[in-house]
């Protein structure tokens, strides 16, 4: 059974949730003009969240919700995949974040939750302190994790820095791989911010935006060691990348059966023939997250903490 998906989630309930004047700077994603009232917005995306966790639920995945706080306002909160990953040796690991609104995300009590929900901590790696001298590295949105050939691949932007990454990449035996990839703005072509919505990785394949990897010998690099892995590389373009059409992740449901987990806007921007190639492995699972999309300026997989650690007996 593979490694690249997990029965068991960590997700944040928002309280608070709403557009982030800080993130909106590099998160491109974001529709400033879309916000209105801050209450309505919230509402909508408990709403959405809510129905996402259900449809997780219902499909056999053991979803564990942790409730945001009031204070202090965390209006990205509900992306919990950016400040901590947990690994199969029992080894937590908390990210530093570029905008420092999103560090208040980081919970203090995230060892005595996971721990009260039966899951062992053998260590927890803490690399946050990076951001004292402005260097960043924003967990699975940067870092798209293969676990079966241990490999791990990185798109540079100013949320990914490439010492931090080989880093991590050494504490956990991974290769890293590590590319530039851009998209078209108001400003031109600029960095990706995040890697997970240009890239998926599951078992038999890889979704891939290549045409936002402009270097084409980084393009030929990227692609030839997905296919080396001995994975296909499911190509999206730049238009379905810009719908979410890459942040999509891999989980165990009931009976070990897998689910390609993404959005409804990303489901609809697919073509039947990449539904019909994605469904001869896995199944689709889709939620509406159109407020989240919105106003957060991420989807699906960001909303997904993958928990690998093991559980006590």
């Amino acid at each position: 059974m593979t490694k690249n998906a997990t029965n068991t989630i960590l997700m944040v309930r928002p309280i608070r949730f709403g557009m982030n004047a800080q993130t909106a700077v590099d998160n491109f994603y974001q529709q400033q003009d879309a916000a209105t009232d801050a209450a309505l917005d919230n509402a909508q995306a408990q709403v959405e969240f809510d129905t996402f966790v259900a449809k997780l639920r219902a499909a056999g995945v053991e979803v564990l919700v942790v409730q945001d706080d009031e204070q202090p306002h965390t209006p990205d909160s509900i992306f919990p995949n950016n400040w901590i990953s947990m690994h199969e040796d029992g080894c937590v690991v908390l990210y530093p974040m570029k905008a420092e609104n999103r560090r208040l995300e980081r919970r203090a009590d995230i060892e005595e939750v996971l721990t009260k929900a039966g899951f062992v901590i053998g260590e927890v790696l803490d690399i946050s302190d990076a951001e004292e001298q402005g260097t960043f590295l924003e967990g699975t949105g940067c870092i798209i994790f293969d676990h079966d050939q241990k490999i791990a691949y990185m798109a540079r932007s100013q949320r990914a820095d490439e010492h931090l990454f080989e880093e991590i990449c050494g504490r956990f035996e991974y290769q890293p791989v590590v590319f530039s990839a851009f998209q078209d703005t108001p400003k031109g072509r600029q960095p990706i911010y995040h890697t997970n919505v240009l890239m998926c990785m599951t078992d038999k394949y890889a979704v891939l935006c290549v045409d936002t990897i402009d270097n084409l010998d980084e393009r030929k690099m990227v692609i030839d060691i997905i296919e080396g892995s001995g994975k296909q590389v499911l190509v999206i373009s730049e238009a379905q990348k810009h719908e979410f059409g890459g942040n999509m992740l891999l989980v165990k449901g009931a009976d070990d059966k897998l689910y390609l987990v993404m959005s409804t806007s990303a489901y609809n921007c697919l073509e039947s023939d990449q539904k019909e190639m994605i469904e001869r492995h896995h199944s689709i699972l889709h939620s509406d997250l159109t407020t989240i999309e919105t106003l957060g300026g991420g989807s699906a997989r960001c909303m997904l903490a993958e928990i690998y650690l093991p559980k006590q007996p």
